[in-house]
């Protein structure tokens, strides 16, 4: 079996390293708010040259404690408006309503799945007080328009790092292109950890001031409250785990490139539409996926013959039960709904063989 994702042997590869940072924070008695974290943040920012970083609980907290941050500096309100990809994960969006924001969706473009920054301007109104583009699959949702844009209108840009660790626009890191980023190091991204947890990149130094409180129950001081906070704090072991991974995450972007350029020069099939990305852009490929019309044929034909593929993501956000109160319906957004029932995700992870890449071109070559 060809599988989708292998943690355990991406895992292995730093297995003694692993091991050994773990079991120094089990000795040091020291599990919250400590060095390891400390050291963790320094190594983050120093990877992404510059900026602050704030270690919380997930990538999900990530993006609700960017927002409250900016309510808490009064930039925003509840009721007021956040621009975000239709064709996202759900995890946008409810970071977005669990702070009383309204969603207002934008279609990607149908080429790149990013969002569609010449589709923005129309649904900016005197409520809208950010953008949050969504470097989706580990391809850089970046342009000198959107820029322009957010300039013009006084909007923040939020990004949602969180597939994209380690891409670059023009040399610049995605996660240090906006005012705000959000990281998640869930186990099956690129910087993956060994359970939950995420992080906060900004250059505003005050904004991270108040993340940082928010993250720990409003808190900057021991028993004095500031805000009203949440609990969302990246323990010792995980700050440790992703500190002795971070070293390699370009060496493993660097293999996600190579086997992602072999799928792009050898999968020669009319039926099957392949990614698509700028010469200005280091896309890091979290996700290859392909968008095939017979889709649920496709995927039966590679199970059977022994390669596992996902689909990222089966249903819309706007589609979504839990989203029923925006009253969208079926055809609202044309774009995202077609990629939703004819995007299919291959396996692509740094530990897969020659054999098993060439596989799956000759499987996909056949159909």
């Amino acid at each position: 079996m060809i599988k989708f994702l292998d943690l355990q042997k991406i895992n292995n590869k730093y297995e003694a390293e692993l091991k050994q940072v773990a079991s120094e924070v089990i000795d040091s008695g020291w599990y919250l708010l400590g060095d390891r974290v400390n050291d963790f943040e320094k190594d983050l920012v120093a990877y992404q040259e510059g900026g602050f970083a704030i270690a919380v609980a997930n990538g999900l907290d990530a993006l609700r404690l960017i927002l409250k941050g900016y309510i808490e500096l009064g930039y925003m309100k509840e009721g007021d408006e956040i621009i975000v990809p239709a064709n996202t994960y759900i995890a946008s969006l409810l970071a977005i309503t669990d702070n009383r924001l309204k969603p207002v969706l934008v279609e990607p473009d149908p080429e790149t799945y990013n969002l569609d920054i010449s589709r923005i301007e129309s649904r900016i109104t005197s409520k809208t007080k950010a953008i949050m583009v969504v470097h989706l699959y580990g391809k850089v949702c970046w342009s000198d328009d959107l820029k322009r844009l957010a300039e013009k209108h006084n909007l923040k840009i939020i990004e949602d790092n969180a597939q994209a660790i380690g891409a670059r626009w023009n040399g610049i890191r995605s996660g240090n292109l906006g005012d705000a980023a959000g990281f998640s190091f869930y186990p099956g991204k690129n910087l993956g950890a060994l359970g939950d947890s995420g992080a906060i990149t900004t250059k505003d130094e005050n904004l991270a001031k108040i993340i940082r409180a928010l993250a720990n129950y409003g808190s900057a001081q021991k028993y004095v409250n500031q805000y009203q906070g949440l609990n969302s704090r990246m323990d010792e072991i995980q700050a440790a785990f992703l500190s002795v991974k971070l070293k390699y995450i370009d060496e493993e972007n660097h293999r996600r490139q190579e086997i992602a350029n072999y799928y792009l020069a050898n999968i020669k099939n009319d039926k099957i539409v392949l990614p698509q990305f700028g010469q200005n852009e280091e896309h890091v490929w979290h996700l290859f996926v392909i968008s095939v019309q017979d889709r649920a044929n496709v995927q039966s034909y590679l199970s059977d013959n022994r390669v596992q593929s996902l689909i990222h993501y089966p249903i819309p956000p706007h589609l979504q039960e839990a989203y029923s109160s925006l009253v969208y319906r079926v055809g609202d957004f044309p774009i995202t709904e077609n990629m939703a029932e004819t995007c299919l995700s291959l396996p692509l992870w740094p530990g897969m063989t020659k054999q098993d890449i060439n596989t799956i071109v000759q499987l996909l070559n056949r159909i």
